[in-house]
């Protein structure tokens, strides 16, 4: 009997170390923390890893999460300064950084954060009013983060950032906002494309402007470089017919001819004097009939007188030695023709009866390069 007891006793005691051992071997995850309580009292803090508590006198309560935690609220209505009533959705970022006094500062701290904002949100949104209060989101932020901070400090809470996530006016609001911004759209297009066509016109008009200009000073340069090419052309054609003129002078002076020559070229002269185009009418003088006459006469008639040497004299006395002028012939325009000399008349001149021929000189005495008048 005494050795079932003894059994049943180990057997006891056994299993109240065991559970004794079980109860004050505390397992900490990362990121957690486990606050523990000896006889009611707060006693510490434990951290993550293996923590050893004494059993049956310790107490360890919910563990409590460190990290960053995401609390999105219902859409909350706030009335703004112009008595307009909005809805505003919300969005906190917080922290545990103090797990003592997250339990016994305050019952629900996630409870509490959410009425804090609300009653935050309607404090900054209400003094503003609805367009600013759409186009202020980053203030408002701001604003909302210090004040929850401030207000969780105590509560071992720190608000990293407080977001907006939508702020919906009336419907009756939404419908004036729309039209008010297409207006203001229709609004600055016009403008803009007002603008648009000003600038068009302005550069179109430089643009015509710094054409026309280049135009004529490319016409001005243009005719310029012209009157210079035609002044140059001028000179070389001039002086193409200085040199022509030159050459021939000097042909005419180194050929050294006579008159008859000079007269059958005036012959030949005649009808190429007459072929122009612009020639309606046409003067014969009244000798060239007489010179024709002697032309015809000296070259028919014409006889070579024999060369005088030194063994046999030259007797011009006898017939034939001289060229006898036939009947009707001009003795005067002969003359000049054969170089002899003499004036040469015709009835039908009037005024000009009884004068001399220019250049119709001596010709057997003096050179033709001589007689000014010709040369």
């Amino acid at each position: 009997m005494s050795t079932l007891v003894a059994t049943i006793l180990l057997v006891v005691l056994v299993i109240l170390v065991v559970l004794a051992i079980v109860r004050s071997v505390r397992i900490i995850p990362q990121a957690t923390a486990g606050i523990v309580e000896r006889f009611g009292r707060y006693h510490r803090t434990l951290n993550a890893g293996l923590n050893v508590v004494t059993p049956f006198v310790d107490r360890l309560r919910p563990l409590i999460d460190l990290r960053e935690q995401v609390v999105s609220f219902p859409p909350q209505p706030v009335i703004t300064r112009d008595n307009l009533v909005v809805g505003i959705d919300t969005v906190i970022y917080f922290q545990v950084t103090d797990p003592r006094a997250a339990t016994y500062e305050v019952a629900n701290y996630i409870t509490a954060v959410e009425q804090l904002t609300v009653t935050t949100l309607r404090n900054v949104v209400g003094g503003m009013d609805l367009e600013t209060a759409l186009t202020s989101r980053d203030q408002i932020n701001t604003e909302l983060r210090q004040e929850l901070d401030e207000a969780t400090g105590k509560w071992g809470i720190r608000v990293g950032r407080v977001e907006l996530k939508a702020i919906e006016p009336p419907s009756s609001i939404q419908d004036s906002m729309e039209k008010q911004m297409r207006a203001d759209r229709d609004k600055r297009a016009a403008i803009l494309s007002a603008e648009g066509n000003k600038q068009s016109a302005i550069l179109n008009a430089e643009g015509e402007r710094q054409a026309a200009v280049l135009k004529a000073r490319g016409d001005s340069e243009a005719a310029v470089l012209r009157a210079e090419a035609e002044a140059k052309a001028q000179a070389a054609r001039a002086r193409g017919q200085a040199e022509a003129i030159l050459t021939v002078f000097r042909a005419i002076h180194e050929g050294n001819p006579d008159q008859r020559l000079l007269a059958y070229q005036y012959m030949q002269m005649l009808p190429q004097i007459a072929q122009g185009d612009s020639n309606k009418l046409w003067i014969v003088p009244s000798e060239i009939g007489k010179a024709l006459e002697g032309i015809g006469g000296l070259i028919g008639g014409a006889r070579p007188q024999a060369v005088p040497t030194t063994q046999e004299p030259v007797n011009n006395s006898g017939p034939g030695s001289q060229l006898d002028p036939p009947a009707g012939r001009h003795a005067g325009l002969e003359g000049w023709l054969t170089g002899s000399g003499g004036p040469v008349h015709d009835g039908a001149i009037g005024d000009g009866e009884g004068r001399a021929v220019p250049g119709a000189g001596h010709a057997g005495s003096a050179p033709f390069n001589d007689d000014p008048s010709l040369v």
